[in-house]
């Protein structure tokens, strides 16, 4: 079988780039190492934990919140099991969704484990042991990551777990320990709090959310606090030890020999992911990797050898869904030979907590090492009046421009719907707007983006409603 281009891996970035490659009038074939297409992200990754995100809030609400908006539901039941079935719903629809758009773009899919014979040459091993040769012009590798799981840890897929087997346990535990404070660890966290696990987070960082700004930061662990999540900040964990009911994670402070030990029913270990080229062959061509096993490629995301691309989470940079997707076009389009642009400075990024976190651009800790001067307004979600109504008054958004053109440098939001808030942040930064272009839309009232409008002025000091 010959092809312009097989794409190695159908999670977003793979799956998208397979599809714009057929949109360009290339022959493509996908391969996938498993029964099902969509990657980490659909199967057990950004879709499953958003449906057991939303679900979890549903149950919070309905216990803690509902009364108050003058709602009685009785006694109170929760049913796991059903929880994690409508998950898995999601998750066979969206499936669906990929299988089709597959069919509908005529693109080939291999199902098996795709490796170099050489530059031109990608063998498909099927489960059988069956092996497919596939003649192509043009590779993409698109394999994704896996999570970080050190042997320290004794990860065994029952009591220490990552995020894959979280989200499938359909019996509440009474207590869990998390090793991490990154979105992975607190949106999982926050899904299990809310519904009445007993949750404590270790963290080696001074902060939670290390990588985002530090006022995002803050205002998530108040918000996580109060919800009831118990945090060890400035610790490093030493051993992990599991038997089939419990999990037991000692650790110890950052400057002391002092340990603790914490027995759970489950750890979960949410420290990262690496990038999985694992049985690729890279070496059948020449493709190499840097210190973090990430594929090496140029401004192009072209690897050493012309011809074979690479992206997503196997190349440098953020592990997110919709930055591997715009890499998927980027590559298509350049191999088709047009003029495409990714600023990754502009990808946001979004923690889907409750209140959800999202940003764009550079944080104040930035600004500062960076020598940038610059100006910041802040607004709390407090102050809104949608917000109050709505009983969501947790958060606060937060514009830094620069000091002397006013051009918007960053946005920052803590609040409801924060991940759908930043795409205004996004869009006036593509056409490098200022804060008064932010501050000057008229926004509709009364909504949760009025606090962005709040928050541009206030980079002047001008804001109207604090």
């Amino acid at each position: 079988m010959e092809y312009d281009v097989v794409v190695i891996g159908s999670g977003p970035g793979g799956y998208v780039a397979a599809i714009r490659c057929a949109q360009l009038g290339m022959k493509t074939a996908i391969i996938e190492k498993y029964d099902k297409l969509g990657g980490t992200c659909l199967n057990v990754g950004c879709i499953p934990s958003k449906a057991l995100l939303d679900s979890s809030e549903h149950y919070h609400n309905a216990e803690s919140r509902f009364s108050e908006h003058g709602i009685g539901v009785g006694a109170l039941k929760l049913d796991m099991k059903q929880m994690i079935a409508r998950k898995n719903s999601v998750v066979s629809q969206t499936n669906g969704g990929v299988d089709f758009l597959m069919k509908k773009n005529k693109i080939d899919v291999h199902t098996g484990h795709g490796s170099f014979v050489d530059k031109n040459t990608i063998a498909v091993k099927a489960t059988d042991g069956k092996i497919t040769e596939l003649k192509t012009k043009k590779t993409i590798i698109a394999t994704g990551s896996k999570p970080v799981t050190p042997a320290a840890f004794n990860y065994d897929k029952n009591r220490v777990i990552s995020s894959t087997e979280a989200l499938n346990i359909d019996k509440l535990p009474k207590k869990m320990v998390i090793i991490g404070a990154g979105v992975i660890g607190l949106e999982l966290g926050s899904v299990f709090c809310r519904l009445g696990t007993e949750v404590e987070v270790i963290e080696f960082q001074d902060r939670i959310l290390a990588g985002m700004d530090k006022d995002c930061s803050k205002e998530m662990m108040r918000s996580l606090k109060k919800l009831g999540m118990k945090f060890h900040l400035k610790h490093g964990v030493t051993t992990v030890k599991a038997t089939k009911t419990s999990a037991t994670v000692s650790f110890k402070k950052r400057d002391t020999e002092d340990e603790i030990s914490i027995k759970a029913d489950y750890c979960l270990v949410a420290i990262g992911r690496y990038a999985y080229t694992d049985g690729l062959a890279l070496e059948n061509v020449g493709i190499t990797t840097d210190d973090k096993g990430r594929i090496n490629v140029n401004n192009h995301l072209e690897t050493g050898v012309e011809g074979i691309f690479a992206l997503g989470d196997v190349i440098v940079g953020d592990m997110l869904a919709h930055k591997a997707e715009e890499e998927g076009v980027y590559v298509a389009e350049y191999m088709a030979g047009e003029q495409p642009h990714i600023d990754y400075n502009l990808i946001p990024g979004v923690v889907y907590t409750w209140p959800e976190v999202s940003a764009v651009g550079k944080t104040e800790e930035q600004l500062k090492e960076a020598g940038v001067k610059y100006k910041a307004g802040k607004f709390p979600m407090k102050a809104l009046g949608r917000a109050r109504a709505s009983m969501d008054t947790e958060g606060m958004v937060k514009v830094l421009a620069d000091a002397e053109t006013d051009e918007l440098l960053g946005v920052h939001i803590v609040g409801p719907r924060a991940a759908d808030l930043i795409m205004e942040a996004v869009a006036l930064m593509e056409f490098r707007a200022s804060a008064e272009d932010m501050a000057r839309l008229c926004h509709p009232h009364p909504t949760y983006t009025e606090a962005v409008k709040e928050a541009a002025l206030g980079v002047d000091g001008r804001s109207l409603h604090v």
